[in-house]
């Protein structure tokens, strides 16, 4: 066990043998840490946390009460191997939220990024690659082998489905069931989720130039309306767009290698 001299550590709280915990760290009552666990710098846990398993804090994290971080994915195919859970820095994870660490079948890690907010209640399940700056909203669900772009956000009580990819940007509504890759900016919306068009809030509160929404907004209608496939409309879009890095990045999405379909508006399910 390594415990750095300036961590603070309640009386109550265990700390088992093996465990890494950085300078200035709070580790509040009746909390638990796991003896493979490391903790960075300036992480607090409020109180009654569990960090178990495999997994790494990054430093300035704040973690709220009755959170459950790293303990065994919830995946029956899991036998008690070595897997693996990282979390990035300056995140906030709120009361009885729970994030699994990988499994032998998938990437054998989960990784949340820096600067996520976990409401509560929220779930990051097995294998997901959660990014930067995303916020998953209270009681959302993301399920295993998932991928989050940057920037998202996942509206309360919705849940995305196992090995779907949310592109960087996308907005999720409230009570929406997503069961097929968003594109980046896109809007996902209602309870048996459609794309509903682009996250343009998103977009200006990043203060994304208006030529560059606008380019935006017509290659979505060229993609998403017209003769020919989704692809072969999407080349087009790139063709016509080639200079607008938010339609590339869209246009790379959907050309991209997915064991899911794509979310589509309502209007072309």
């Amino acid at each position: 066990m390594s415990v750095d001299a300036t961590a603070t550590i309640h009386s109550s709280a265990v700390i088992e043998d093996g465990a890494v915990i950085g300078a200035n760290c709070k580790i509040g009552p009746f909390c638990l840490v796991g003896p493979h666990v490391t903790l960075g710098d300036n992480i607090e846990l409020f109180s009654h946390v569990v960090v178990a398993g495999h997994t790494k804090v990054g430093d300035n994290t704040r973690i709220w009460p009755t959170a459950s971080v790293g303990h065994q994915p919830q995946d029956l195919k899991y036998s008690g191997e070595q897997t693996y859970l990282e979390i990035g820095a300056n995140c906030m994870i709120r009361e009885g939220v729970t994030v699994n660490p990988g499994t032998a079948g998938g990437t054998g890690i989960t990784k949340v990024g820096d600067n996520c907010l976990l409401m509560l209640g929220a779930h990051v399940g097995h294998d997901a690659q959660v990014g930067d700056r995303v916020v998953l909203a209270n009681h959302a669900s993301v399920a295993g082998h998932v991928t989050i772009g940057d920037d998202v956000i996942i509206g309360a009580l919705s849940g995305v489905h196992q090995f779907v990819n949310v592109g960087k940007g996308a907005i999720i509504g409230g009570l929406a069931a997503v069961v097929a890759d968003v594109i980046p900016y896109g809007m996902a919306l209602s309870e048996r989720a459609n794309l509903g068009g682009l996250n343009l809030i998103g977009l200006k509160r990043r203060g994304v130039d208006k030529n560059t929404i606008n380019g935006l907004r017509a290659s979505f209608s060229e993609i998403f309306d017209g003769d020919g496939t989704l692809k072969e409309r999407a080349q087009k879009a790139r063709d016509k767009h080639g200079d607008n890095e938010l339609v590339t990045e869209v246009v790379d999405f959907l050309l991209a290698n997915s064991t899911r379909s794509f979310l589509l508006p309502k209007s072309n399910d």
